[in-house]
């Protein structure tokens, strides 16, 4: 039980990786929140309402972090020792940094003027970026099992999706062509 309460991943059955059954996760989820719900021990004894609220919040907090990829890769690196280091290492490739600058730029004049088509290519380029730390976090954590490596993508990932949320914001002023 206490392998549970710390192991989010052995909560839902599932073997600690990146690349994780996203189908198998949301079936262990559902499961287990069925199972867990406070509402199921309403008869129960003070006790074991407790326990089931402490699961049921528990199972919440696993799927939030296992279901989001960023989260994912984060608590994998924590899980075996190693800090993402968020708060107070910066250190990035300076090509990447170039190229977060010349987004953020694309991004400002976007906002200036707004055109739907460079929004979507913007979007596109996002979401391409995205997907290629995304699949250097599964070969970094589950083929090479490179913790160290793997927090300073998830550094360069934080930097996406705090860009992709900007992103969207954004996209909500862009008038069609």
């Amino acid at each position: 039980m206490e392998a549970l309460k710390r192991d989010y991943f052995a909560l839902f059955g599932l073997t600690p990786a990146f690349g994780i059954d996203e189908a198998a996760l949301e079936q262990a989820f559902r499961r287990l929140q069925s199972t867990m719900h406070p509402d199921r021990f309403v008869n129960a004894g003070a006790a074991e309402k407790r326990m089931a609220m402490q699961m049921a919040t528990r199972v919440n907090e696993a799927w939030q972090v296992l279901a989001e990829p960023l989260r994912r890769a984060r608590y994998l690196c924590e899980m075996n020792g190693i800090d993402v280091g968020a708060e107070d290492n910066t250190a990035m490739p300076a090509a990447f940094l170039m190229e977060q600058m010349s987004w953020h730029e694309a991004l400002d004049e976007l906002r200036e003027s707004p055109d739907a088509e460079d929004y979507a290519a913007m979007k596109q380029r996002h979401e391409q970026a995205v997907a290629a730390l995304h699949e250097q976090l599964r070969q970094t954590i589950d083929e090479a099992r490179d913790f160290a490596a793997a927090a300073g993508v998830v550094r360069q990932m934080m930097f996406l999706d705090r860009f992709g949320q900007q992103l969207k914001a954004a996209g909500l002023n862009v008038s069609k062509p």
